[in-house]
């Protein structure tokens, strides 16, 4: 790797890192870049998802104040996550070409939840103040399982698994938009570290551009939990639009 492909990797983690914190996608930023300079596709996604792992981390940590209270909660979401992830990543390494087709559909579909879920959970609210929905739960079986599925999608590419988690999450559970993105930080952590830990075991990893990642992922990380806390749900929402709108245009089109 050259000093030039090294700069590019690390300022294409720090960019990952802060899109990640915020929204997700950044394997959309990081992951073409690894091609670029010549890494196989399975040595790029794996060493890919190592290097943002660290980066997951700084974006939890930021989003802490969101997260007080959140202890049970993550605990059974983080349960089934880290279950999706660990599948995901043995489906890379058995089925590299499993997810192709249905990504952009996936992330699609993500996105047009995340346009409803306002008025979606106005009329929850309403029905539950009249007395016709039982009261606002965890999101019950459900929603674990979606995490979970959306835990293997992250193990095996994880583009765009924060703009899902927080679709599904948006649409079952009753919190503001910032404390769901507190808790996407901590799940997508937990998906990236299993499969991490598996691909460290069981595949080849460039460690020089895992590493590059891992310190610009983890500079983005902090400096994308400091810009997304501060954004309003209307924005928030809008950057979650049209980043998964930029990543189903870079899956299809490039």
């Amino acid at each position: 790797m050259t000093l030039w492909e090294a700069l590019a990797v690390l300022l294409a983690g720090t960019a990952a890192g802060t899109i990640n914190a915020i929204v997700g996608s950044g394997t959309l930023i990081t992951f073409p870049v690894l091609l670029a300079i010549g890494l196989p596709p399975v040595t790029a996604n794996v060493s890919n998802t190592l290097g943002l792992a660290p980066g997951s981390l700084a974006g939890a940590i930021g989003y802490r104040a969101e997260l007080a209270g959140q202890g049970r909660r993550l605990l059974r979401y983080g349960a089934a996550s880290l279950t999706g992830g660990l599948i995901g990543a043995a489906l890379l390494i058995v089925a590299p070409g499993a997810f192709d087709a249905v990504v952009p559909v996936l992330i699609l579909t993500a996105l047009v939840l995340v346009v409803l879920q306002p008025r979606v959970a106005r009329a929850m609210a309403a029905r539950r103040a009249a007395g016709t929905l039982p009261p606002a739960t965890d999101g019950g079986p459900l929603l674990l399982l979606l995490i979970a599925l959306t835990g293997v999608y992250g193990g095996y590419f994880g583009a765009a698994q924060g703009v899902l988690l927080l679709a599904l999450m948006g649409m079952l559970l009753p919190d503001t938009l910032q404390t769901i993105n507190g808790i996407k930080n901590v799940l997508a952590l937990i998906v990236n570290g299993v499969a991490a830990i598996f691909f460290v075991l069981t595949s080849t990893v460039d460690w020089t551009a895992a590493g590059l990642i891992a310190v610009g992922s983890t500079l983005g990380g902090m400096l994308g939990a400091k810009v997304g806390r501060r954004l309003p749900p209307v924005a928030l929402r809008t950057l979650i639009v049209l980043v998964g709108l930029t990543a189903v245009t870079k899956l299809l089109f490039f």
